[in-house]
């Protein structure tokens, strides 16, 4: 089973967060929307997530809108990977 979050890539740069929640709300109940932006000029660094309330949303949204076309560039919609840092931090299993 596929999770709730995916990762939004190629998203041209001038890109809002109301474009975005805009577009992928037509394919199910979103939670959250957020473009990640430099943390020193705050412009977009071409990616975001999009957070839906249930998987089968989120699997329709990746299905219908990866490769579909946003100001004339291709998106790229695949399930989020888990961060990095978030793995690190969970505590080990004993083995």
């Amino acid at each position: 089973m596929a999770g709730t979050k995916l990762y939004v890539g190629n998203l041209p740069y001038d890109t809002t967060e109301d474009e975005l929640t805009q577009l992928f709300a037509t394919k199910g109940d979103l939670k959250s929307v957020n473009i990640v932006r430099d943390r020193y000029t705050q412009r977009s660094r071409g990616f975001g997530f999009v957070e839906y309330s249930t998987s089968e949303h989120a699997d329709r949204a990746r299905a219908e809108l990866n490769g579909a076309p946003l100001k004339g560039r291709p998106l790229r919609v695949d399930s989020a990977q888990e961060n990095k840092r978030d793995r690190e931090r969970a505590p080990q299993q004993e083995r």
